[in-house]
């Protein structure tokens, strides 16, 4: 890795040391200026950008955790490399504690400075590219996968940006295959938490006990074939987002623990008495009717409310059938490569039928629908007879359908 051009603060109030480290770097391919005390380097470092920074611990006027702390605060990525006497190592340590990338002895080797110097910028540069392909992900993982054409989920979508930059916790409902999860994502993706984990877990597919466990952790010997301590899920989703689909399926005692842990910011381990504090969004999500749920007496109220500070429901695809042939066709370029199929389009017929269809299992319905399809066509385009033929079938009814959707307009007009 070549350093030319590569700019380096050197901080030191020795002159003769200054000049010397000064000329080894320069003839190592560094550009390097030089400040002479702390005073004079913090200065720098607020008018201007450097590669990396050298200080020495002891300055005239300051020392060099003043220097660090202004690297820090004016251009945090550039690292600094601290140059510290045997009888400082204390202080040196307490320099790495607060973001010093290295520290070095003296008398300080000049080939071992420009080694610490490469790695530091090397390492700045790596995290750069780390945060350049995160942000690339983020733009292709928030909204970009959610088609759509309607007002309705344009409506959703709005309410997923606005409550996204916030810690609320969100309840998002909706029938069966709407899409919930995508949501959940979405306001991860779109959230300050967008770096830490999004951990999802399903609350119907587990008894009560297992549950828990995965949900809260577990200590070891707490039940039969716990051989060692677990962390739950609220533990490896802190910093980040956990979502809690078919949150209706808890029982009565699960959710108590549960409205703990979203009042409290705390859980309990099974079989630990300490508590655990956790920093974890909680996006839950139901098919389910709550408020009758709650009426009935089976969803506790108290946790209902705790959950639905910012409600959101997905309205079904036959609500918004715009969306469905531009879903089709996000499925079909997907579902090509793994079906190997030649159709690379629909038929206006089967594009007709693809529309006219209720879908009652929503957007999942219509994602293995589209992948019957590909596996069944054997021409460039998907045909009628290549849907399933409840799908296919809609065609015939589509004018009575239209006229029907038009009528209702007109009457809510």
């Amino acid at each position: 890795m070549t350093m030319d051009e590569k700019k380096i603060l050197l901080a030191e109030d020795d002159a003769s040391q200054s000049a010397l480290l000064a000329l080894e770097l320069k003839q190592r391919g560094f550009r390097v200026e030089t400040a002479r005390g702390a005073l004079a380097a913090c200065v720098r470092v607020e008018k201007d950008l450097f590669d990396a920074v050298v200080t020495d611990l002891r300055l005239g006027d300051g020392d060099g955790l003043s220097v660090l702390s202004a690297v820090k605060a004016s251009q945090p990525e550039t690292g600094v490399v601290v140059i510290t006497g045997h009888g400082s190592i204390d202080t040196a340590v307490a320099a790495m504690k607060a973001g010093a990338f290295d520290y070095l002895t003296k008398p300080v080797e000049p080939e071992e400075l420009a080694l610490a110097l490469r790695k530091s910028i090397e390492h700045r540069d790596l995290v750069g590219e780390v945060r350049r392909l995160r942000a690339e992900v983020r733009e292709r993982q928030g909204f970009s996968k959610i088609v759509s054409a309607s007002a309705a989920m344009a409506r959703v979508l709005e309410l997923v940006s606005k409550v996204a930059a916030t810690d609320a916790t969100v309840l998002v409902t909706g029938e069966s295959g709407t899409g919930k999860e995508l949501i959940a994502r979405a306001i991860h993706e779109n959230s300050p938490r967008r770096d830490g984990s999004f951990v999802a877990i399903n609350c119907g597919a587990l008894p009560e006990g297992l549950l828990e466990s995965e949900l809260f952790g577990h200590v070891k010997g707490s039940f039969t074939g716990a051989d060692r301590n677990k962390r739950g899920l609220f533990e490896e989703a802190s910093g980040g987002t956990l979502f809690l689909d078919e949150i209706t399926e808890t029982t009565p005692g699960l959710q108590v623990k549960l409205l703990r842990a979203l009042q409290e910011g705390e859980i309990r381990r099974v079989g630990d008495n300490h508590p655990v504090k956790v920093s974890a969004r909680v996006v839950a999500a139901s098919n389910r009717d709550l408020t009758k749920l709650v009426a009935d007496g089976k969803f506790r109220d108290d946790l209902y409310y705790r959950l639905k500070v910012f409600p959101i429901e997905i309205p079904p695809l036959r609500e918004r059938p715009e969306d469905a042939l531009l879903l089709a066709e996000s499925f079909l370029k997907r579902a090509r490569v793994r079906t190997g199929s030649p159709a690379a389009r629909f038929s206006p017929a089967a594009a007709k039928a693809l529309s006219a269809y209720a879908w009652p299992g929503n957007v999942r319905e219509l994602e293995h629908a589209v992948e019957r399809s590909l596996i069944m066509a054997s021409g460039p385009a998907v045909e009628l007879s290549d849907l399933p033929p409840e799908v296919a079938s809609a065609a015939a009814s589509a004018p009575t359908r239209a006229a029907g959707r038009a009528k209702k307009k007109a009457k809510s007009a």
